[in-house]
């Protein structure tokens, strides 16, 4: 089998360790060959309790998690639906180039974060503060990671799935209540019943959790959200070969002197568990992304998104833990060429610019940060200290970028290996019609 030959980081490693017993029995069900593991309750605490009283049909549960993804009659406005930013024809992401997707009471409402693909988030482990290495020896501390959304407040996909039903900005139910009235008038009601028992929608508590419950179940379908059957996954299986820009971009993308993106990106067969690689070590790291200054709420200069350090999330103190302010957590590269918006705030919007960003940010700051110091300018000046400076970052301003304009098409070459087969016509066709434009700064 042809696998990449740089070793497994510690936090790397970390993580393949603590990969689920769920992983384990999708993958095998996508064809892959994996070592026997140990078997863990793939379930969130909540879900186990619930399904331990009524043990609910899983394929029931899956059919109506299905029906209200796709239901814009749970939204407030009653215009938007999870299908609405996550769109199965795109990887469940964004169909359009928006750098942030509307909704609201209103459905017009604009946000501050460009919404993520919702494919391969079956492994991503509980958010921790602190990850350690293989011997969890608290010397070789690694760092936070973990957990869902871009700032990681959910552990599960059972939290992440009541998010967006009570986000402002998103579906903007005042309540969990509000949710659930609506699920008594859906076309599926009697289907819902059916699935958690007659009762199931008269508390309105324990309704709201049978309804997180299925959204998270239907997310659970190996063919929809986590299928391993791009060129690439073909490529680590022996059965198919990659081109010469394609196997440089590879190289490019795993070397620590050049792009260096498999620090971050995992792009190996898991060395612990066998599982493929979900091109994202889940941890969480300040990047120093430009400010997009067409989202409404960047009109206040005052306003930053600190990403673990809130506004969304609430439970980190910034005093209590400041190195954690401007750190957004890393998502998988997988299908990445269905995207049309890059980065937390949607401000990027091809890959080409995504990989010249990362070279240039310290050696040509002033193609990407306006003003006289060309200096970050959403991250505060008391956090400068959290932007990552691992390669391919630092270098001395003027100075040569660790890639040249023929390596980052190589890179990009590579990362479009990475779109699974039901997604390439969608990949294609972006291909066709997009034109890479660096960022204009004065957005």
């Amino acid at each position: 089998m042809p696998l990449t030959s740089t070793p497994l980081s510690r936090r790397q490693r970390w993580f393949a360790a603590g990969a689920s017993a769920c992983l384990a029995l999708a993958a095998a069900q996508a064809g892959m060959a994996l070592r026997p593991q140990a078997v863990a309750a793939a379930a969130p605490p909540e879900a186990n309790r619930m399904q331990m009283e009524r043990q609910p049909d899983f394929a029931k549960m899956q059919a109506v998690g299905e029906a209200m993804f796709f239901d814009r009659g749970l939204s407030a406005s009653g215009r938007v639906s999870c299908a609405s930013c996550h769109d199965p024809a795109h990887a469940f992401g964004p169909s359009n180039a928006l750098d942030v997707q509307p909704g609201g009471r209103d459905g017009r409402t604009i946000g501050t974060r460009a919404a993520p693909s919702l494919r391969y988030q079956q492994n991503v482990p509980p958010f921790t503060m602190h990850r350690f290495d293989d011997d969890f020896d608290e010397s070789e501390d690694q760092g936070a990671a973990g957990g869902h959304n871009w700032d990681g407040r959910a552990r599960t996909l059972h939290e992440q799935a009541a998010i967006p039903l009570l986000a402002r900005h998103e579906m903007a139910n005042a309540s969990p209540a509000e949710v659930v009235t609506r699920l008594r008038a859906a076309p599926y009601a009697a289907q819902f019943r059916e699935t958690f028992g007659q009762d199931a929608l008269d508390d309105e508590g324990r309704a709201f959790q049978w309804a997180t419950l299925a959204l998270e179940m239907f997310q659970q379908d190996p063919a929809k959200f986590y299928p391993y059957s791009s060129r690439y996954d073909d490529y680590l299986r022996g059965k198919a070969k990659l081109s010469a820009a394609e196997m440089r971009g590879l190289a490019l993308f795993n070397a620590e002197n050049k792009g260096n993106c498999a620090s971050c990106h995992v792009s190996q067969v898991s060395a612990n568990t066998g599982a493929f690689p979900a091109f994202s070590d889940f941890g969480l790291i300040a990047l120093g992304v430009p400010r997009n200054r067409a989202l409404p709420a960047n009109r206040d200069p005052a306003f930053h998104d600190l990403g673990a350090c809130g506004p969304d999330r609430t439970d980190i103190d910034p005093k209590a833990n400041p190195e954690l302010c401007g750190a957004f957590r890393t998502p998988s590269l997988r299908n990445v060429a269905v995207r049309q918006s890059f980065f937390h705030n949607g401000l990027f919007h091809s890959l080409e610019d995504v990989v010249r960003f990362y070279v240039e940010r310290d050696v040509a700051p002033q193609r990407w940060y306006p003003g006289k110091a060309h200096r970050p300018d959403d991250l505060p000046a008391a956090y400068a200290e959290n932007l990552n400076m691992d390669p391919p970052f630092g270098g001395k301003r003027g100075g040569r970028p660790a890639l040249d304009e023929a390596e980052i098409r190589d890179i990009v070459a590579f990362l479009r290996t990475l779109t699974d087969k039901d997604m390439e016509p969608a990949a294609q066709a972006l291909t066709q019609r997009s034109q890479p434009a660096r960022i204009a700064h004065g957005r």
